[in-house]
């Protein structure tokens, strides 16, 4: 079986700062910019690549309660919703342009035990993003 991973999921609560974030301080490609009945839908990836991210407002779902909509509210607004791990070759000078950018840093550089140099930060949404480098 041949199976790749095309798109992955992240929601965003301001579309232009989500944008911001993952195309001008992350380096990101827009790939789709799709609006539907207010609400945008951002693809984005590496140029390198063919899988991509998709960010998408969580309220999009219409078998979203209230009750679920304010739950995913408060979980993002926590960081404890999603998130995702991203590689360089360079974690320490991605960290220097990240945490330029005014972003909540979570973590600064850190060589773990497991065999990866990392950092974290929040993005816009509250998102975790983490970036790792193999040692």
């Amino acid at each position: 079986m041949d199976i790749t991973i095309q798109y992955t999921f992240l929601p965003h609560t301001d579309a232009e700062a989500s944008l911001a974030f993952y195309r001008d301080v992350l380096g990101l490609e827009l790939r789709n910019d799709v609006g539907y009945d207010g609400m945008r839908w951002l693809t984005l990836g590496a140029p390198e690549q063919s899988n991509s991210i998709v960010l998408y407002p969580p309220n999009a779902d219409p078998g979203i309660t209230e009750d679920e909509q304010r739950t995913i509210a408060e979980m993002m607004a926590k960081g404890t919703f999603a998130s995702i791990v991203l590689a360089t070759g360079d974690v320490d000078g991605a960290f220097d342009r990240v945490q330029a950018s005014g972003a909540e840093v979570a973590q600064e550089p850190i060589d773990q035990p497991y065999g990866v140099r990392d950092c974290a930060f929040r993005d816009p949404a509250g998102n975790m993003v983490r970036i790792q480098q193999p040692n």
